[in-house]
């Protein structure tokens, strides 16, 4: 169990870091979707398409065995792992951002407009931003426990997350049944408990 517990805390680190990450490269990815330049339109339509059209484990084998063969350098499993996760992370919030930002009234924007803000610097930052936060709060949450679970795919490359440990376990002990059933339980209170702080935000930052 203490194994299992340390596996678990690392699978949290690695979730949280990712959809950290994700989370920044989502807005950014986001903003660069409702741009009025159509080249910007362009790259960011494209990096959600092939990263949300493509499986996080080829995601993971590429950044992890694919880029060292080009660069010549190996690169670390808890940072290709990171990376991957990050990157595949980003496509999803950038869709939930939008999805949120253009669920606001373009009132909103037109009023902060009127008022001489700047689109990006001060409507979007203090009008359009806060609102489409509180909306975005449950499938962001979903997308965290999402990562939560797939993160279990970085095993794949040798990191020792809560699955990976589950691994080695099992292949010193031979107790399957026991050590998969732990693992699943573990991950359930992980998933719970995340899914309850989300429905707390989402009481607490209702829009009314």
């Amino acid at each position: 169990m203490p194994l299992l517990l340390q596996g678990a805390l690392v699978t949290v680190e690695i979730t949280a870091m990712s959809v950290g990450c994700g989370f920044f490269i989502g807005l950014l990815v986001s903003l660069a979707n409702l741009s009025k330049f159509s080249l910007v339109r362009l790259l960011a339509k494209c990096y959600v398409d092939i990263i949300r059209g493509t499986p996080l484990l080829v995601q993971i084998f590429l950044i992890y065995f694919a880029l060292p063969m080009i660069t010549g350098q190996r690169i670390d499993p808890f940072i290709a792992a990171v990376t991957a996760c990050s990157i595949n992370s980003g496509a999803y919030v950038s869709e939930i951002f939008r999805a949120g930002i253009q669920s606001i009234d373009k009132g909103q924007m037109e009023a902060g407009r009127s008022l001489g803000l700047t689109w990006g610097g001060q409507t979007m930052r203090y009008i359009i931003m806060p609102q489409a936060f509180k909306a975005i709060i449950p499938p962001l949450g979903n997308e965290f426990i999402a990562m939560l679970k797939d993160s279990s795919l970085v095993s794949v490359i040798g990191f020792e997350e809560l699955t990976r440990r589950g691994q080695l376990i099992i292949a010193k002990t031979y107790a399957s049944f026991e050590i998969w059933g732990t693992v699943a339980v573990i991950y359930l209170i992980m998933t719970v408990t995340i899914s309850q702080l989300v429905g707390y935000l989402e009481r607490k930052y209702s829009i009314k």
